[in-house]
């Protein structure tokens, strides 16, 4: 059984333009770093094994939380394809039809030379596999990106992405997540950081 912490990156200037970043590699801005070199880590996480994805942003907010942790491909930000750098509301005005169909695959959306959440959670859940080495519990820490936190809570809650989600999660916060015997779990959401 391995307990994971996820925790997302800071803000990035692409994040307050509402863009797609997925893959491409946009460093933290100045409100970024600030918000979280004020995060305090609960005490317990610093017994945790740390990762971090190999974008940028992570490795920032990696550093400021000042966790040494190492960098794991698995825990990269979701593929967007040819939507990466473009908005939502951009997207629906360029081709409104082929967004809805897209939309409306929920967990198996994939626009063109992109990944699904479906992919990316399997992905992050073959990798937290090979981690399990025995019989014991494990316990590491993940900084990571909203795409792989919400494919794995859709897994854990069986949510299809279609609709509203079943929780409320705040991205100001970790989430931790149980991975047992192939299958996820919540175990609790939105911890204070």
């Amino acid at each position: 059984m391995i307990h994971v912490y996820f925790i997302r990156h800071g803000q990035t200037q692409w994040n307050c333009e509402r863009r797609l970043q997925g893959r491409t590699d946009i460093p933290l801005n100045e409100a970024g770093k600030q918000q979280i070199s004020a995060y305090q880590l609960p005490s317990n996480f610093s017994s945790l094994r740390w990762f971090h994805s190999p974008l940028l942003r992570a490795q920032q907010t990696a550093e400021l939380l000042c966790v040494e942790a190492q960098t794991e491909m698995a825990l990269t930000e979701m593929s967007w394809g040819e939507w990466e750098g473009k908005t939502l509301q951009q997207l629906r005005s360029q081709d409104p039809s082929y967004f809805a169909k897209q939309e409306a695959l929920g967990l198996d959306l994939q626009p063109q030379n992109a990944e699904s959440p479906r992919l990316v959670a399997a992905r992050v859940s073959t990798w937290v596999e090979s981690l399990a080495i025995d019989n014991e519990e494990h316990y590491i820490g993940c900084v990571s990106h909203k795409g792989v936190i919400r494919a794995i809570y859709a897994l854990a809650t069986n949510w299809n992405m279609l609709g509203k989600a079943p929780h409320k999660m705040d991205y100001h916060c970790a989430q931790h997540f149980c991975f047992d015997r192939g299958s996820w779990s919540i175990v609790e959401l939105n911890i204070p950081l």
